[in-house]
């Protein structure tokens, strides 16, 4: 791929419509703006679907995720709404039994199962005429990616009415701190290489569940974060106008596993936007539809040092190597996705991002510099 993807920006009318004079920036308030054109969050009579008393981490960016999504799908469906939980973080420090953060009917599912959960509910409640009650089901990404895909993968296949949120910390933060199949390559975890030639998650690994999710032609998949809060409630409040199996994946920072600054998780979530390594987007049947533009990429190098799950890249031998394929990455997401206007930027940037390669992280190359990719020959080894 030569050429960079052309993809429309994606149109949320209360941005357009809040100028930054206004409110000084694009933060939870807006309240200087017109009452139609404020978010949701800055109502203060709100109420909030999750609410004091949980006991998530200080800075936790799923607490975040879930409060903002919840609260919107919960407004959408004008209160009539049942929510599934996988087990995880978010279940864990919201339910510690015999308590309850949630002021929504909402029911604790196994590790694996929340879509066929969420999916037996929705066939309920149609069967007892009540399908003007919507579900949504919510899990991290141990049980999307990973424990749970099967289940969801059934639910999208079936096209079942519900609306299925990831929030994605890219790995079991709960457990341990262990890695998933969303953790990033070179990311270490308490289960990858702690030390070594090559320490972190390996580049060859790891599934790309948004994409998963357009395979399957479900009406309505979109990717967001914790960094703008004006797209993720745009996203969930289209997601609920939809009937029929809905995916909608949110980076939410972990200050704890990623080894950041709890005042920091926003900022991350607006790095990983801004460097292209999470591309944010919207699709319909399958098809990408919209994007949120970059106005110009920032490094990646931004993004990763303040996390000290990233800190052995600085330090190895092979650092400038293992740097230079996730920049790759991050250029062929930017170039996949149409995530910038390539007029915008100075020539060496243009230049570096339309050759940036179709396989940086090595899936499909039998030998790559670096890390050692996988082997995807069936040729015997030879003297």
């Amino acid at each position: 791929m030569t050429e960079i993807t052309q993809s429309a920006q994606t149109e949320i009318p209360a941005r357009e419509q809040v100028k930054f004079y206004q409110v000084g920036s694009f933060a939870v308030g807006n309240r200087l703006a017109d009452l139609q054109w404020r978010s949701l969050q800055s109502d203060p009579n709100r109420k909030n679907s999750l609410t004091s008393g949980h006991r998530a981490c200080q800075g936790c960016g799923e607490a975040l995720g879930a409060r903002y999504a919840i609260d919107t799908a919960s407004t959408a469906a004008k209160g009539k709404m049942v929510a599934i939980n996988a087990t995880g973080c978010l279940e864990v420090f919201s339910t510690p039994y015999p308590e309850t953060a949630w002021t929504i009917p909402w029911m604790h599912s196994l590790f694996g199962n929340a879509a066929a959960v969420a999916a037996g509910a929705a066939a309920g409640l149609k069967a007892m005429g009540k399908d003007d009650i919507r579900v949504v089901a919510q899990g991290g990404d141990g049980g999307t990616v990973d424990i749970g895909m099967a289940c969801l993968s059934g639910m999208f296949e079936r096209n079942d009415d519900v609306l299925f949120i990831c929030y994605d910390n890219e790995a079991y933060m709960n457990t341990g701190v262990q890695r998933s199949g969303a953790t990033p390559p070179a990311a270490r975890t308490a289960t990858t290489q702690p030390v070594g030639e090559h320490p972190g998650n390996v580049f060859t690994q790891g599934k790309d569940m948004p994409r998963i999710a357009m395979a399957h032609e479900i009406p309505y998949v979109a990717t967001a974060t914790v960094a703008d809060l004006r797209d993720l409630e745009y996203k969930v409040q289209k997601a609920m106008t939809y009937h029929g199996a809905r995916y909608l994946h949110v980076l939410v920072p972990c200050p704890l596993g990623w080894g950041s600054n709890s005042n920091l998780t926003v900022t991350l979530a607006r790095l990983a936007i801004q460097t292209g390594l999470f591309p944010v987007y919207e699709a319909e049947n399958g098809e990408i539809t919209s994007v949120t533009k970059i106005r110009r990429p920032a490094p990646v190098e931004a993004y990763l040092k303040p996390q000290r799950r990233f800190a052995h890249v600085f330090k190895g031998p092979d650092s400038p190597e293992v740097l230079a394929r996730i920049q790759a990455i991050a250029d062929r997401n930017i170039k996949r996705y149409g995530l910038i206007e390539m007029d915008s930027l100075d020539e060496d940037v243009r230049e570096r991002i339309l050759s940036a390669p179709d396989d940086p992280a090595g899936r499909f190359a039998a030998a790559l510099p670096g890390r050692q990719a996988m082997d995807v020959s069936n040729e015997p080894e030879t003297d």
